[in-house]
């Protein structure tokens, strides 16, 4: 039996096992992030006040409730919204009187690019930065520039956005500052960076949920930087006579992607996520911006379904980096040793 034909297929099952493992994983958390996620949306109050006038007689009122399914006991309603899921349907929003899902997917384009251009801010900044704050640690440059990923880790993000507002938009006018710009429809979806006034209306509210992912690129190029130049493999490259580009942008850089990878990919889910701050300062109409709404108005089937499309896209996001950490590191197993 040839050797080589059987570590293929042994490799073959790890990854068959991995996945299925992961797999099961995610249908455990998504089961206990949809009962936690309703139960919670269930307890901050009753949309009933909200949206039905104080003047409405008894009779309206009651029909109303029976319409918007909220006369069912707690159990009813949560095995009703996952018997919907199942099939595909998250429910109508009280507000709207439209699918949750499809409001939802809507506004969602605007704010997976606003979060893929944060990202790829994060970076192109960041990861240049960093390694010059690892080569020169002890030098100005290196200095200045942790100086300044502190300063970007302190501010909060509303403030650095009303700065960004007033010294760009309102003091020298050369961005605006509210709004999506115009967009180019392609397969049927909205973009905006594929105008100018498009990128021009992201610039601000793209750097301002960059600022702190910034910070963290460097901080953690910076640390992989100095543990790398201390390794053996640095120093035997350097023996070899390498030219030192070739020492850090090969050798160097290879190792310090494997981390930095792994945390970026999870920071993803947490801009996308955590994206409602600069897109209300910026009025930039994605989801974080609907969620701000339909919490003031207690639109819990919006709110439900914005949650679970949060809780897949972090299990999605999950397997993604686990699997693109097994290739960047091939001394990892899937199933936990080393070869």
């Amino acid at each position: 039996i040839d050797h080589s034909t059987l570590s293929f297929w042994e490799e073959h099952a790890v990854m068959t096992v991995f996945l299925f493992r992961r797999l099961l994983q995610s249908m455990f958390v998504l089961f206990a992030m949809s009962a936690l996620v309703f139960i919670g949306v269930f307890a901050i109050g009753n949309p009933v006040d909200v949206l039905i006038a104080p003047e409405a007689t008894h009779a309206d009122r009651q029909r109303i409730i029976e319409s918007l399914g909220l006369d069912r006991s707690l159990i009813e309603q949560y095995f009703g919204f996952v018997t919907g899921v199942i099939s595909g349907d998250f429910g109508k929003s009280f507000v709207f009187n439209i699918s949750a899902i499809s409001l939802i997917l809507d506004r969602l384009p605007a704010t997976l690019e606003l979060a893929v251009s944060a990202m790829v801010l994060s970076i192109l900044i960041g990861l240049p930065l960093g390694m010059l704050a690892g080569l020169y640690p002890d030098g100005w440059i290196g200095r200045s520039i942790m100086a300044g990923s502190i300063i970007g880790f302190s501010m909060p993000t509303f403030w650095v956005g009303l700065i960004l507002i007033m010294v760009f938009a309102v003091s020298l006018g050369w961005l605006p500052s509210t709004g999506r710009g115009a967009t180019v429809e392609v397969l049927g979806v909205k973009w905006s960076f594929l105008t100018l006034n498009g990128l021009q209306h992201m610039a601000l509210p793209a750097f301002n949920l960059a600022l702190f992912k910034i910070s963290l690129v460097i901080r953690l190029t910076r640390a992989g930087m100095r543990d790398a130049l201390t390794s053996d493999y640095i120093r035997y490259a350097v023996a070899k006579g390498l030219h030192q580009r070739r020492v850090v942008m090969v050798h160097a850089l290879k190792n310090i992607m494997i981390p930095l990878v792994t945390v970026l990919g999870l920071e993803f889910g947490q801009v996308i996520a955590f994206a409602i701050v600069t897109e209300t300062i910026f009025a930039w109409p994605g989801t974080g911006k609907l969620i701000i709404e339909s919490i003031n108005s207690l639109d819990r089937p919006v709110i439900v379904a914005y949650l679970m499309i949060i809780v897949v896209m972090f299990v999605t996001i999950n397997l993604i980096v686990d699997i693109t950490y097994s290739i960047l590191d091939p001394r990892v197993r899937l199933d936990g040793g080393v070869r």
